[in-house]
């Protein structure tokens, strides 16, 4: 090695982010193991590389003692100092024992050790990178697809989008475009392994916040996301600004950001009521599409009982439970769907006893 190779270490220093420093101590580690597995000894030796001129030394190491057990080691009081009369016991004396064809064996061992640091220098960079965007939306172009796992590429790695965290009905093909939430990060012996969804209610917020400015703004908050991943999703939205329709906001002119956004979810339902810090408010948007009549709140357990007019309990109920289930989540409230014959069957009774009565007086 020599003075180039000191300049390549300095800019590898400034490319990839990697310390000379670091690098070059690494380096003498490893020449050290390798000097004794090539020349089969078990002495103490230190190699040192010169930080201007790229010049390699290896230096025997020796104890001072009073009496020598392991000669490769240690060394006499008399010995030392026939050396040097300064030694004394606990002293250590070094000897220059490079080898002459050494240099070769230096080259190719530092040459491992730079691919090896520059790697996990890449990896570590990689990590951080993705570990501060967790909880973001990146494209990637799908790589390939291996036991229904589809793995991304995202330019610097490669993404997973596990089974679990894929939507249903959603077709993955190998070289197309797609928006992925960046789930989780992880340090592996592979290298980071970033994983993905497309089923994660973040997902949908991250789509509106780049479809609608008030969001990117603060003008304008989503405080609450419920979501079916692949069917619907609800989402419940706030702002303090009065000159602001936060609903009118996130669908746009025509439609347009929400339709933005369903075209990237496959035609996924969405949505978009009023936030409301009042329970019964809010529980009445949440069941929408479905007219609500009254709301009765059980605040010690967190449930409400819902009446709605006889011909909506489908609707706020929906199909398999959809809507009232969605609706719960994004309240933070249980809740319970009555129609109106079910709540208030006495006035039922009532209005069917005045029915006949008014028939029989007909009849009369």
């Amino acid at each position: 090695m020599n003075k180039e190779f000191i300049m390549a270490m300095e800019d590898l220093e400034k490319e990839k982010e990697v310390s000379k420093d670091l690098l070059i101590e690494a380096i003498e580690s490893a020449l050290v193991s390798a000097y004794k597995k090539n020349y089969g000894t078990s002495q103490n030796v230190r190699v040192n590389i010169d930080r201007e001129e790229g010049d390699i030394d290896v230096f025997m190491r020796r104890d001072v003692v009073e009496e020598v057990v392991d000669p490769f080691i240690e060394v006499s009081l008399e010995e030392a100092r026939a050396i040097d009369p300064e030694y004394e016991l606990g002293d250590v004396i070094e000897y220059q024992v490079t080898p002459k064809d050494f240099g070769r064996i230096a080259a190719q061992t530092a040459k491992q050790v730079v691919v090896q640091r520059i790697r996990e220098a890449e990896r570590g960079m990689i990590y951080e990178d993705y570990i501060n965007r967790q909880s973001e939306i990146v494209t990637g172009i799908i790589h390939r697809i291996s036991n229904e796992t589809v793995f991304i590429n995202m330019g610097k790695t490669e993404g997973i989008l596990p089974v679990n965290e894929q939507v249903r009905g959603e077709k993955y093909i190998v070289n197309s475009r797609l928006k992925v939430y960046i789930m989780d990060v992880k340090k592996t012996t592979k290298g980071p392994q970033v994983y993905l969804s497309r089923s994660h209610p973040g997902l949908v917020k991250r789509l509106f916040e780049l479809e609608v400015p008030e969001i990117q703004d603060g003008l304008v908050e989503i405080k609450s996301i419920a979501r079916e991943a692949g069917s619907r999703t609800k989402i419940a939205v706030f702002t303090e600004d009065e000159n602001i329709d936060p609903v009118g906001a996130c669908v746009g002119s025509r439609g347009i950001r929400v339709q933005a956004v369903v075209d990237e979810l496959f035609n996924e339902k969405i949505d978009i009521i009023n936030w409301s810090d009042d329970p019964e408010v809010m529980i009445s948007s949440a069941l929408s599409p479905a007219k609500v009549e009254s709301v009765f709140l059980s605040e010690e357990e967190r449930s409400a009982t819902v009446v709605v007019p006889d011909y909506q309990l489908s609707l706020a109920i929906g199909r398999e439970g959809q809507n009232v289930r969605l609706a719960a989540k994004l309240c933070g409230w249980k809740i319970d769907i009555k129609s109106h014959s079910q709540y208030y069957p006495s006035s039922l009774e009532a209005e069917e006893e005045e029915g006949s009565e008014e028939l029989s007086e007909e009849l009369e």
